[in-house]
């Protein structure tokens, strides 16, 4: 695995479309996507609003199947995958959408730790780790508040611990 890592790309996306039907024309969001993704790579998708920003998050992660192409995952076709080897790759992968959503009856820590409670840590690592991430995004004085307490860009950082807590 080691040497696949450092040779390969963990995520490609070939000629990746995603076409949409409407009642009189056929519109894609997606067409002819080409990007490899390697060990370590951080990556931000700008654009204009509509430009298919979302659409192409949703499509690496197989939340929305795309119409054309493929999107491998350590070398796997995640379009060929069971629904349970999917859920396996996706906790290997960090996302963040532009529009997340924290849970308003829990608190900044309990978001956090929300992934980590299904993945049978035992409560005190889950405890260690929630509050390493809430150092490392700079939010250890929060642990304890509500999502209404925060700023936007507070709860972009409470997103951003969360998506890093499965270590992907």
């Amino acid at each position: 695995l080691w040497s696949f890592l450092m040779s390969d790309p963990i995520i490609r996306i070939c000629d990746l479309e995603k076409k949409f039907q409407s009642k009189n024309s056929e519109v894609y969001a997606l067409k002819g996507i080409n990007l490899e993704i390697n060990q370590g790579d951080i990556y931000g998708i700008i654009g204009r609003s509509g430009a298919g920003k979302s659409t192409l998050v949703r499509c690496i992660n197989m939340l929305e199947r795309p119409t054309g192409g493929q999107v491998l995952f350590e070398g796997r076709d995640l379009c060929r995958l069971s629904d349970k080897e999917l859920r396996e790759a996706r906790r290997s992968m960090g996302m963040i959408f532009q529009q997340f959503n924290l849970l308003a009856g829990r608190t900044v820590a309990q978001n956090i730790a929300m992934s980590l409670q299904y993945s049978g840590l035992p409560r005190s690592q889950i405890r260690e780790k929630v509050k390493r991430l809430l150092e490392y995004v700079e939010l250890s004085d929060k642990a304890n508040a509500w999502p209404s307490q925060l700023s936007g860009g507070q709860k972009q950082r409470v997103a951003i611990a969360r998506a890093l807590a499965n270590d992907p």
